[in-house]
């Protein structure tokens, strides 16, 4: 089976079933402070998660790019991803457990879906904790499909239980489906998500059934929902009988090329196979990263960051695997080519991606260079150290301040007789982890997640902001993403130079006439055509389905969104710009405050 092949054969299920097909968000979350990036489907679904309406209906099924930061260190075993496709089915207030596990059991052991062996699918519940009861209403719904008890797992909130999206919000016990591999166990303790690869996780069922609130309470929700998350690479590799995910045919071009290029087996070399997976999960992510609509260039910063992380990372182990010379664009290039036809902004952006992957492998040359000179500077007193070792903390500064990575560190020391202090390294290198952990993988505030006063009032003052910066600069003005807390808003557009003093003050004077006009905001469901010839601003029509909710501030302002507004906008308070200035080549970024 390819992942062509799933994708079609689940939504089919689900659209079989009453389920609209809505296109999944971008990458980056929009006005969303809480992720760096969009980690599951529910991110883009929270306003309707919240009892919204959703233009398309109660019951969806969609197909949602994710990145999750936190694997980036297990890329390279035979399960972890760092970017990955997740299909899920949505049920906004209208079926529940019953029909979610009763559909879940059907498509995974239907022979005409996929077909799995159910004496080879075990599940995992949630055992319950605090103020939350265990989920025996779940596992009474398996042992119904014929799941015996001694294949249901009960677990704890690390492995059962669906947080909400940011620090506030839905969430509840989910019940997770695991194939058998048929390996040995690793122990009497063997048991789904123990690790050991004998359970390969396949899906997820999350049931919506709390809020939890800023006090740390859960209270039911008014209305109950569904959230589904099958792998696509996982499930494609357990229907291939794959030994890890990148067994599957997505991957077999850029494993064909790097072992062509590298005149390396990975079947007979473990540390080759290893590079290999971590390059091509890494030029994977990179590609999808730079070619969202939304898409962000390498930098020191959030988003950017990660992105210069996964691609220098790439890079270092291609020259780990003996392979000089520009490897990045080739790779790009192979994702491009291999997955457009499902992502088709990957095309759109084509000649964006070839560029940054190759401006940020130029100049991760040049970093290993400047790294190369500075261990040759310290070459001598290390010399001299009687231990004949590298202490840790100077590898480390090596690596934080020059990009200088430590396996490059070793592999110098080795050559002249010298060892390098690894458990020095680790602890130097867990203390930075500790310090931007937070920064990486969550970034608590506001965003969508969070329907407060300040933060409704700060996402419509997007919206008199974007029409302003139209009005002063033109219509070559357009959103390229925008960020909200409680504090204030951000706001990136694309425009070729620095603003004026003059063009901010008119921006900031239209908007604040805008605020005292006390405008009326409504919205209206159409189509995506409609829409459009309506003249509503909209950037990416396509994430929200067949129908679009347009937001008309007066006559002022109209633009597709599904976030939080004002009724009105009076008494929002006074628009004053902070800041202005670059964000990447051709965006600029806005930081506002309403006082």
């Amino acid at each position: 089976m390819t992942s062509d092949e799933l994708r079609s054969l689940f939504i089919d299920f689900f659209v079989g079933r009453g389920h609209a097909r809505i296109d999944g968000a971008s990458l980056i979350p929009e006005n969303d402070s809480t992720v760096l990036f969009t980690t599951a489907g529910m991110h883009p679904l929270v306003p309707y998660l919240m009892g919204g309406r959703h233009p398309a209906g109660r019951r969806l099924v969609d197909l949602q790019k994710c990145i999750r930061t936190g694997d980036i260190d297990s890329v390279g075993d035979p399960s972890h991803l760092t970017f990955f496709e997740m299909l899920g089915n949505w049920s906004l207030g209208d079926y529940f457990k019953r029909e979610a596990i009763t559909w879940s059991y059907e498509f995974l052991t239907g022979r005409e879906w996929l077909g799995f062996d159910p004496a080879l699918l075990s599940v995992t519940v949630f055992a319950g904790e605090g103020q939350v009861p265990p989920d025996e209403e779940a596992a009474l719904l398996w042992e119904e499909m014929g799941i015996p008890r001694g294949r249901i797992h009960f677990l704890g909130r690390e492995d059962n239980w669906w947080g909400p999206a940011g620090v506030t919000g839905p969430c509840g016990p989910d019940t997770e489906m695991f194939i058998d591999t048929r390996k040995e166990p690793c122990g009497p303790s063997c048991r789904p998500g123990c690790g050991c690869g004998k359970y390969f996780e396949v899906w997820n069922d999350v049931f919506m059934q709390y809020n939890k609130t800023r006090e740390g309470s859960y209270e039911p929700l008014a209305q109950r929902n569904v959230d589904t998350g099958m792998g696509v690479e996982r499930t494609v590799a357990m229907m291939n009988g794959c030994e890890s995910i990148y067994g599957i045919p997505l991957f077999r071009p850029v494993f064909e090329f790097l072992e062509k290029a590298s005149g390396l087996d990975p079947d007979s070399d473990p540390e080759a196979r290893r590079s290999m997976r971590i390059i091509a999960d890494h030029a994977r992510s990179s590609t999808h990263i730079l070619g969202d609509d939304m898409g962000v260039p390498p930098s020191n910063l959030d988003q950017g960051y990660v992105l210069r992380r996964l691609l220098r990372l790439a890079v270092r182990h291609a020259r780990k695997l003996g392979i000089e010379g520009p490897i990045l664009p080739d790779l790009a290039r192979l994702v491009i080519e291999g997955e457009s036809h499902v992502h088709p902004e990957l095309a759109r952006n084509r000649a964006f991606i070839l560029s940054e992957v190759e401006k940020e492998e130029s100049q991760f040359e040049k970093t290993l260079q400047a790294g190369m000179r500075e261990f040759e500077k310290l070459l001598p007193n290390l010399l001299r150290n009687p231990s004949r070792t590298i202490p840790g903390r100077v590898a480390f500064r090596l690596y934080d301040t020059y990009g200088f990575p430590v396996e490059f560190t070793t592999e110098l020391a080795r050559e002249n007789g010298l060892e390098v202090d690894a458990e020095g390294y680790a602890q130097a290198l867990d203390k930075h982890r500790e310090l931007s952990r937070a920064g990486l993988d969550r970034k608590f505030g506001g965003g969508l997640a969070d329907h407060s006063d300040m933060v409704t009032k700060l996402h419509t003052a997007t919206h008199l902001l974007h029409r302003a910066l139209r009005e002063v600069l033109g219509d070559h003005v357009e959103q390229k993403g925008s960020n909200i807390t409680h504090e204030r808003l951000r706001f990136d557009f694309s425009h070729p130079r620095a603003m004026t003093p003059e063009e901010l003050s008119e921006v900031a004077r239209r908007v604040n006439a805008a605020i005292e006009a006390d405008l009326e905001v409504t919205f209206s469901e159409e189509t995506v055509e409609k829409a459009g010839e309506m003249g509503a601003i909209g950037l990416f029509k396509s994430r929200y389905g067949e129908m679009v909710k347009v937001y008309r501030i007066g006559g002022y302002s109209m633009e597709i969104c599904g976030g939080p507004h004002v009724e009105r906008t009076g008494g929002m308070g006074r628009f004053v710009i902070q800041s202005e200035k670059s964000s990447s080549q051709g965006i600029r970024r806005i930081r506002a405050v309403l006082e």
